[in-house]
Parts: C-alpha cells; structure tokens; sequence
C-alpha cells in the first residue's frame, strides 16, 4: 500500500504554514513533504514534525528568483556557484529535519539559449550534490514538469529526465514521477511506471487536467496505486495538488488507504 505525504505547500492553506502540520497529523497523514524549508529555521520545522508524529519526506532545492521566471539554478551557465550555495544549504535542513531524500531544481532554458550547455551545468552541479549528499545517506531526485506548468523548463519528459540521471552516473540520484505531469506529456501511464521502475524514488499525485484531488479526472489512480504495489514501489506518493475547496473535506479518497 502507498505511503502517503500530505504536501504542505498546496494542502491544508486554511491555516499558516506551521499550523498544517498539525492539520495534516489530524486528517491521518504520517508523512509530509513541502517545496521549499527556508523560510523557517529547521530546528523549528523539525519540532513541528516531532510533535504531530510526522515524517518529512523531501523538499527542494532553493528556486532563484521566481519573480523573474526562474525555477531553479542548477543548470544555468554561470550561476555555479550560487548553486552549490543553495545544494549546501538544502543539506544542512536535510540533515536537521532527518531528511531522505531532496529534489534539485534544475532551471528554465531561455528561447534561443543552448539546451546541451544548460543540461551540462546541471550535471556538474548533481555530481557536486551527490557527492555532498551520499556520506550523509540523502538521495537526490530529478522531476519533468509539463509545460502547462513551467513553459521550457530543462527537462519535460521522463526520458529528458532519465538520460541526465544516467550521464550523472552517481548511485543516489533517482527519478521523481509525477503523474499530474507525466499524463499531461506522454501519458500511457501503467507501461511508463514499468520503464522507469528501477530509478524511480518518489512519486506525486493529482487529477489531470484540474490538478485537484485524485478521485476526478483522467487518471484512474486506484490502478496507478496497485501497479506501484505490483512494481514493489517502497516509496512515498506525495500529494501535491491544489484542493478543490477545504483541504480535510476532499481527503473521501484517502479513508481507503490512511
């Protein structure tokens, strides 16, 4: 059965962010997982987790400058060192908040700049990373995003995924799959959960097209949930979608598996 992460970045934002905490514990949830640490002190988020019971599951990388259309730094030309700044610190949180595992955010490629440039610095900087992260026993995971979420970023598929995670060649940097984007891309889902079965370290979930709950839309994911049974998936389904009114009243789905 899938272990289950309440994503507290898009769920449960009746209440501020300390306080979903708490509300993903009442509403069953032992994991959790959330963009990005750092606007808080990680002694702090780690208190929060150890009073409600809960496990953190993963985070992100720092994002650069969103205002700006940025979406990580990790494979921009130039900004290498703002980048190993940035891994640096998602360790030092990882570390507090007993972590395992981290996604590095890539970047948006320009129109016009080189894509073969851009993934070369990103795969500069996972090997930094990995090198960093492995003494610690802390994994990396790489994800694709539809570009109905983020037009040009570095990798839209998986295979886009799949070819950086092997030319990295570094024993803990896997694939993250999320469904939202992948059924936006390429769907064909059940064959795609197989192919990539060996690299694959964490897993996050919501309808398709509205990114709400997963009882609506394309997606059947009581299936999607038994293949990953059937694959032996040991992972984490992160549930990183956008409620369709109050958090707790769409959790019907989750009674099945809490």
């Amino acid at each position: 059965m899938p272990k289950f992460a309440a994503n507290l970045t898009m769920m449960f934002t009746e209440v501020p962010f300390l306080d979903r905490f708490e509300a993903a514990a009442r509403a069953g949830f032992k994991y959790v997982e959330y963009l990005w640490p750092y606007d808080y002190p990680a002694q702090e988020l780690k208190a929060k987790l150890n009073l409600h019971g809960l496990k953190q599951v993963l985070f992100n990388s720092l994002p650069g400058n969103i205002a700006a259309g940025e979406w990580g730094v990790s494979a921009i030309p130039g900004r290498e060192e703002e980048s190993r700044r940035h891994i640096d610190l998602a360790l030092e949180y990882a570390l507090v908040l007993e972590c395992p595992t981290v996604l590095i955010m890539g970047g948006v490629v320009p129109p016009g700049q080189s894509r073969a440039k851009y993934k070369q610095t990103f795969i500069d900087n996972l090997r930094y990373a990995s090198e960093k992260f492995k003494p610690h026993g802390i994994n990396i995971v790489l994800e694709a995003l539809s570009p109905q979420v983020k037009e040009n970023y570095l990798m839209k598929t998986q295979d886009d995924a799949l070819e950086i995670i092997d030319l990295v060649n570094r024993d803990n940097v896997f694939l993250q799959l999320d469904y939202y984007h992948a059924q936006n891309v390429e769907g064909n889902l059940a064959r795609l959960t197989d192919r990539v079965k060996n690299v694959l370290y964490h897993v996050q979930i919501a309808s398709v097209p509205d990114r709400h709950e997963p009882d609506e839309g394309e997606i059947n994911y009581p299936f999607i949930f038994n293949k990953l049974d059937e694959i032996g998936y040991q992972g984490y389904v992160g549930c990183e979608y956008n409620p369709r009114s109050d958090t707790a009243a769409g959790l019907g789905w989750f009674q099945t598996y809490k």
